[in-house]
């Protein structure tokens, strides 16, 4: 259900020999849902395909306009999360659209909270797929 992806990127064309972590990205393939709250206090349901502490991609029915700004609510684990996202250039997939979004206000208080339930679903993944190579 879950990976993990690290990786570094240059900063800047004049930084080529600084590397910058990128957050961690967890694949939860739709486990996950959300609620995504409009502008224009309207609610569509999605659900995470990827998700990171800078943002991931959901999964829609109808993709939503590049750059709107909205209110993704969500549970993971035990913790209700809520956190201002800009949408970014919606994908085509075979049943509705994947859009990629990142938070744009999302408190220190949450983000160590969803980097913190991040990192025990992978811990939960990892043990199941030792446990199945066993």
């Amino acid at each position: 259900m879950a990976e993990e992806f690290n990786s570094t990127a240059p900063e800047g064309p004049g930084d080529a020999n600084k590397a910058v972590e990128r957050p961690f990205r967890v694949k939860l393939r739709g486990s996950v849902l959300a609620l995504v709250r409009l502008p224009n206090r309207r609610s569509v349901r999605a659900a995470f395909h990827q998700l990171s502490t800078s943002g991931g991609i959901i999964h829609l029915e109808k993709p939503l306009d590049e750059k709107l700004e909205v209110e993704l609510i969500f549970h993971l684990g035990e913790d209700t999360m809520r956190g201002k996202a800009q949408m970014l250039f919606p994908m085509w997939a075979t049943q509705g659209w994947m859009q990629p979004f990142r938070f744009v206000d999302l408190s220190a208080a949450n983000r160590n909270i969803l980097d913190t339930n991040l990192k025990s679903l992978l811990g939960a993944a990892g043990k199941g797929t030792r446990a199945a190579g066993a």
